[in-house]
């Protein structure tokens, strides 16, 4: 028995990376996957996204796990391709019970201004369109999980430091932040909560990306995986670099499932201590 037995989920951004964690983390508790991704590169995110063969490899990791995946490209951007795809996937599996709404870029470094807009379309205007929807779909007892960052909890992120692209991807994130707790209470009255998952550093291709490697390592002119781990670990407390794509999907499991059956407008860190100099609520200091 799983805990998500006879569910079914939406995962955003589920090509590979945490999506594709969190489908098959979800799928092994129970639930059948609806997987959607853009499977296409952005010009000003100066790393490759995923491709339609790591979505289908997504579709893959779920189906061992015994359970049924509909892979969809689709565009978090566009709304008309959200509702078809979504449609499409509650038409084929059933029904809809967990909405994760996980893709995301992060266009840093020397790159056009576009990049900021590009990083908030995804960002967060993705999460907003994900939600509108599915939420058709939903009802009492259903999830909504979206992926925040851990920058959303940190003072200071502008232009200057990472680029038009990293202002418009911590801009996005502190709003997706604010969008789950108004979210949160404009649909607790139909018993569907709303909740966002912070990860810090999160072994996963964005953060393995040139851009990523010069933001850590602006002193080395091609910083390599090896030269940003103490650099990468300076951010969290606990002394890691990063977190796994697993440490999130547990996360994701508990808010999906019913252990989280009262918990709604939570704002869940993961990550390794990284926000808590950032975050103190009791101004002791």
């Amino acid at each position: 028995m799983g805990k998500l037995d006879g569910r079914v989920a939406v995962v955003t951004g589920a090509a590979r990376g945490q999506g594709r964690s969190h489908a098959t983390a979800l799928a092994a508790e129970g639930a059948d996957v609806i997987a959607l991704d853009r499977c296409a590169d952005i010009a000003t995110n100066d790393y490759p996204l995923a491709t339609e063969a790591d979505l289908n490899d997504t579709a893959r990791t779920v189906e061992k796990e015994g359970r049924r995946c509909l892979p969809v490209v689709a565009d978090v951007r566009e709304p008309q391709q959200l509702r078809n795809a979504i449609a499409e996937g509650v038409a084929e599996l059933g029904r809809l019970d967990i909405v994760v709404a996980n893709a995301g870029i992060c266009p840093l470094g020397d790159v056009p201004r576009q990049a900021f807009l590009d990083a908030v379309d995804v960002d967060l205007v993705g999460v907003v369109n994900t939600v509108s929807a599915a939420y058709p779909h939903l009802s009492a007892g259903g999830s909504i999980i979206a992926t925040g960052s851990v920058a959303a909890l940190m003072k200071g992120s502008g232009t200057d430091v990472l680029g038009p692209g990293g202002f418009g991807y911590s801009h996005a994130k502190r709003a997706v932040a604010t969008f789950v707790h108004d979210c949160a209470l404009a649909l607790a009255p139909e018993s569907i909560r709303v909740n966002c998952v912070h990860p810090t550093n999160c072994n996963t291709d964005m953060l393995h990306s040139d851009p990523m490697y010069h933001v850590f390592r602006p002193d080395l002119e091609a910083p390599t995986r090896e030269d940003t781990v103490d650099a990468f670990a300076t951010n969290q407390p606990m002394g890691v670099p990063w977190v796994e794509p697993s440490d999130v999907s547990a996360a994701v499991v508990f808010l999906a499932s019913d252990d989280s059956r009262f918990v709604t407008g939570l704002q869940l860190k993961v990550d390794a201590g990284a926000a808590l100099v950032h975050t103190n609520p009791y101004s002791l200091r």
